[in-house]
Formats: C-alpha cells, sequence, structure tokens
C-alpha cells in the first residue's frame, strides 16, 4: 500500500527479527530449500512489490526543476571558489519536499507481488546456471547454491570479516586506477582470494563450468565480484534477490530496438567512447551539450532497448534516491527515473559510484540500479568504485561490441575485459564494473 520506494524499504525493518528466526529455523530443521525460501521471502522485497509510478504533480515536478537548478549553482559556485551556504541550504529544503511529496505517494491495488518459488527458478537456472544466494545467519556466511534441480548449502566465512576485506578491495581498486600503483596488484588479488574463501568457502569449487548468478546480501554489494578467482573469467551477474533475476529473466524487450547514448558535462575524457559508438549504432539518438538536459534525456530515455550514459555519478549514502548523474542542466536523480514509464530494457553506466547503494530495513537496496530494475530494466552494467577514466573507453567500445554481436550484457562484459591491455591499470577498470539483472 506504500507508494514510496524509499518507505517500502524501511517499513521492512519490522519483519527482520521474526524472518531471522524462521531462517535459524529452517537451518536447523527444513533444509536449503527451506532456507533459500525465508532468504527470499525478507531479501529486496520491495522490488518484488509492482513499481508505483508518481502522479503528474505540478508541484512534485516544480521541486524537481528548482533543484535541478539549484545543484547546477551550487556546482558551478564551488568550481569559483565562491562561497555556497545559501544555496546548499535552499537544495536541503528542497530535497525535503522532494521526498515529503513522494512519501505520500499512494501504492497500486494491493498485492503479492512475486511470490518465490523455487522450483520455479530451477526450472529456469535449468543444467547451465548457477545461482548462488549468500545468507548470512549468526554472522556467518551461508552459501545456497541453486542449479540442477537442487539446493545445496555450504557453509563460508564471517559476514563482519568479509566486510573488513571488501573495504581493503576497494581501496586497492581506488589506488590502482591511477598510473605507477603496479606494486599493489598484488596485495589486491590476495585480497581477492580471501575475499572467495569468505564468501564461497568450498562452494567456489562446485560452481560448474556455466554462467553464474550473485545474490548477496545487502551489505556486500560492493564487493568487485570480478576479482574473485572463480568468477575472473567466468560470465556472471549480479541480483539484489533469485526473484529480481528471474523477473528480469522473464522481461521482453521492447520493439523497435531504439538506441539512446548520453554524454554529460564535465568528464575527464569528454566522454570518448560516444562519438564512436554512435558511428557503431548509425541511428542512435545522441544526447549530447546542451541537448543532455533533463527532461529530453527522460523523454528519449523511456521505452529505448539500450541506453548508453556517460556523466558524473555521485552517490549520497545520506539519502540514497538524491544520488545522481550530472546531465547538462544538474543532477538526474533517482526520483526522476522513477517517474518513466518504463525505463531501458538494457542501460550502461560507465562513470564511478554508479553501482553503489545503501542498505536499508531488513535487507532492501536504495540506489540508482535498484531503481531501474522494477521499472522494466532487465539489466544494467555499472561500476562500484573510482576508475580511471581514460581506462573505461576501451572497456566500454569491446563491451558494445558484444552487445552488437548479440551477447548478454554479462557475457560482453566478461569477453571486453579480457580484451583490455593486461597493465594494472587496465585490469583495475575492468574488475571494479559488474552486470546486473539477467539480459
Amino acid at each position: 500500500t506504500l507508494g514510496a520506494s524509499e518507505l517500502r524499504a524501511r517499513a521492512t525493518a519490522q519483519g527482520a527479527e521474526l524472518a531471522a528466526l524462521a531462517q535459524q529455523a529452517s537451518l536447523a530443521s527444513g533444509g536449503p530449500r527451506r532456507l533459500l525460501v525465508w532468504s527470499e521471502r525478507w531479501r529486496a522485497t520491495a522490488l518484488s512489490a509492482p513499481p508505483t509510478r508518481p502522479p503528474a504533480d505540478p508541484a512534485l515536478l516544480g521541486d524537481l526543476t528548482a533543484y535541478r537548478e539549484i545543484a547546477a549553482r551550487a556546482e558551478q559556485a564551488r568550481m569559483e571558489g565562491r562561497p555556497v551556504p545559501a544555496l546548499e541550504r535552499e537544495q536541503r529544503r528542497l530535497e525535503r519536499e522532494i521526498r515529503s511529496r513522494s512519501h505520500h505517494t499512494r501504492g497500486d491495488a494491493p498485492g503479492d507481488g512475486d511470490r518465490f518459488d523455487p522450483n520455479r527458478l530451477l526450472e529456469r537456472l535449468g543444467d547451465d546456471v548457477r545461482l548462488v544466494e549468500l545468507a548470512v545467519l549468526d554472522g556467518r556466511v551461508q552459501v545456497l547454491l541453486c542449479g540442477q534441480g537442487r539446493v545445496r548449502r555450504y557453509e563460508a566465512g564471517l559476514l563482519a570479516d568479509a566486510e573488513r576485506e571488501a573495504e581493503h578491495v576497494q581501496a586497492g581498486l581506488r589506488r590502482l586506477a591511477h598510473p605507477g600503483a603496479e606494486a599493489r596488484l598484488p596485495v589486491v588479488e590476495a585480497a581477492g582470494r580471501r575475499l572467495e574463501e569468505l564468501l564461497l568457502g568450498p562452494a567456489a569449487a562446485r560452481l560448474g563450468n556455466g554462467p553464474v548468478v550473485i545474490v548477496p546480501p545487502g551489505r556486500l554489494h560492493r564487493v568487485p565480484w570480478a576479482l574473485l578467482p572463480s568468477l575472473r573469467d567466468r560470465v556472471f551477474s549480479v541480483s539484489p534477490s533469485a526473484t529480481s533475476w528471474l523477473r528480469a529473466k522473464e522481461t521482453a524487450p521492447p520493439p523497435g530496438g531504439r538506441q539512446v547514448l548520453v554524454r554529460g558535462p564535465g568528464l575527464a575524457t569528454g566522454g570518448a567512447e560516444v562519438p564512436q559508438l554512435a558511428d557503431r549504432y548509425g541511428s542512435a539518438t545522441v544526447l549530447e551539450h546542451d541537448e543532455a538536459r533533463v527532461p529530453r534525456v527522460l523523454r528519449e530515455l523511456d521505452g529505448a532497448a539500450l541506453a548508453h550514459i556517460a556523466a558524473h555519478g555521485e552517490f549520497r549514502a545520506d539519502s540514497p534516491l538524491f544520488s545522481a548523474l550530472r546531465m547538462a542542466d544538474g543532477p538526474l536523480i533517482v526520483h526522476d527515473f522513477e517517474r518513466l514509464d518504463r525505463s531501458p530494457y538494457r542501460i550502461i553506466l560507465s562513470c564511478c559510484d554508479t553501482a553503489r547503494f545503501a542498505s536499508v530495513g531488513a535487507d532492501e537496496l536504495l540506489g540508482l540500479v535498484t531503481a531501474l530494475l522494477p521499472l522494466g530494466t532487465a539489466g544494467v552494467v555499472a561500476c562500484s568504485a573510482p576508475v580511471n577514466d581514460e581506462a573505461v573507453v576501451p572497456l566500454m567500445l569491446a563491451l558494445h561490441k558484444g552487445v552488437g554481436a548479440g551477447l548478454s550484457l554479462a557475457e560482453a562484459l566478461r569477453d571486453a575485459r579480457g580484451a583490455l591491455p593486461g597493465d594494472t591499470v587496465h585490469q583495475a577498470t575492468g574488475w571494479a564494473f559488474s552486470a546486473f539483472g539477467a539480459a
């Protein structure tokens, strides 16, 4: 009944203790399949409900426009070294207004959303694909390996140890994004091996040879999964839940195959991949310079088959739905994306911090990627760490080459990593990107 995605996510905290008890009972006597069912009952439940589009509220639209203008003026003032306290106060006031209006959005007709069925999941996985759902009980990671008609459970390491190791890896990737850090590479690779032991344990040797879907708890979504040895040369994708993966797998692409390329301002490379992608696709809609304004970008993105956005990303840990991509007229925020009738079937975000989330409620995620998945997006490529802008360009060109050849985003990203130069900067850039969803 709640229309606001933020309220739906935060409300799940009310059931966290009950769900944890059910998980513990399932671990003690119910078997791996029942543990999987209860892990899904409280994971990303806000994403399983049908999305609610905000009504065409003129006041809300006015607040969003004013917010963009103020944010753009504040950014310009910072660049010029001018004081910004008054602009920042006005920006915070507008954020409160937008949040308040969105919180009053009514939900659509009540319903249960997508009720999870393990048999349906196993049928869709078939014999080749493995889905790895990580559940956390009493602080320890339980690995639920799904595939070949079975759910098997393996015990891995402590969540707290995995979180610390993931932070070390993130710091290492930030350092490797700059030339001259080659000596740090063995340290980062060793941390990737420790992460695999902590997160996958014995299951790492039982993944088979086919694609893998990783379903981590909210607190582990920043892990650069491509750094784990068992996943490094494999086709894999990440999903907030098995239910979300099923929905993405069963989402049909829109008719027409329309492509949209967007280039925002202030990029170190100027979004150098966009002109080359425009030549590759020929008929794609290209929005850059003054045309890359939020209202126009949203109109073109609505219902597109493929969108590529090269724009500075900003993650707001204090208010995830104000995380933004910088356009010519100011920030394109998550609240804007939620107004789309249908978000692009596939979307590629080529800049830093676009795959960061805030973990709220029981095990919910708020951020740009999780806003897109319920709205019709079946696949996203995004980045969870700062990257070298110049190294991103060849990665994106190789990625689109694979997509144009008919590969899924996960397949194309695996091949794109392999096509990069072998130096440390390019390796770290490839590891920082992940494919989300199933397209």
